[in-house]
């Protein structure tokens, strides 16, 4: 665990899941976190589950309106931010003939457009010398069938964060992404996951996967903390938390 004593962090998409693993850490090691999510059930379940230094808030990264209302409470609660962990994401599954606008539309408008304005509208309250850190995923490096709208949203993720890691540089803010693999979350990032769902992308992430099991939670947030704070001479750079599939260390999907 980090020493994060008097650092002020945002993390968007925080109250499950990965994100939950990141606010997590960073309380533990001291920090103070604002933190939000969409579905009231998440948000009624951080609130009562984290402590005085998190600050739970209802945004919708695909509403600009929501986003702009978000910077302001940020203002307001921490004054500025170290670290904006933007770990937003959700996922259908298709094969590309099958893949209908509205689907279409859902996918970029939170994993693509909501990243993109929600940086925009909080990089002016990130501290010179802080951190901005993306969730992206594997799918960036391997060809998943059925996932080539979520691949081709995430891939954009990606390009962003490294053209803003070049024009945050005179500030010294450095821009990176976390691209997880198969990770043991409740909801897996699909939308709509069943039970036998769930279980079935289990057994396939594993079998998929060459060290033959999911990531953890705690091993995802390590590295988004790591990106955060430790990594100082480190920016435009992905770094995989997938078990060696992105690179091809095994059969894979």
């Amino acid at each position: 665990m980090g020493d994060y004593s008097g650092k002020r962090a945002v993390v968007i998409g925080g109250t499950y899941g990965m994100g939950m693993g990141v606010v997590e850490a960073l309380l533990a090691g001291g920090a103070e976190v604002l933190l939000t999510g969409r579905g009231e059930k998440g948000l009624e379940e951080a609130r009562g589950r984290l402590g005085p230094r998190a600050h739970v808030v209802r945004a919708d990264v695909a509403d600009p309106a929501a986003t702009d209302a978000l910077a302001g409470e940020v203002r307001s609660v921490l004054g500025g931010i170290d670290l904006l962990h933007v770990n937003v994401g959700t996922a259908e599954f298709a094969p590309f003939d099958q893949v209908t606008e509205e689907a279409y539309d859902r996918m970029f408008a939170v994993n693509t457009k909501g990243a993109f304005f929600t940086v925009q509208r909080l990089a002016p309250l990130v501290a010179d010398g802080g951190a901005v850190v993306f969730t992206t995923s594997v799918t960036n490096v391997t060809s998943s069938p059925g996932m080539v709208v979520y691949t081709g949203a995430k891939a954009a993720v990606l390009g962003f964060s490294r053209v803003l890691a070049s024009e945050l540089l005179p500030r010294g803010i450095r821009v990176n992404t976390v691209a997880p693999g198969f990770t043991d979350t409740p909801t897996m990032g699909v939308r709509d996951l069943t039970d036998a769902d769930r279980a079935e992308f289990m057994r396939v992430g594993d079998e998929a996967t060459p060290m033959g099991r999911h990531g953890t939670v705690a091993e995802v947030a390590r590295a988004v903390l790591f990106l955060g704070f430790e990594a100082t001479f480190t920016s435009g750079a992905e770094l995989p938390v997938d078990g060696g599939l992105g690179a091809g260390l095994g059969p894979g999907l």
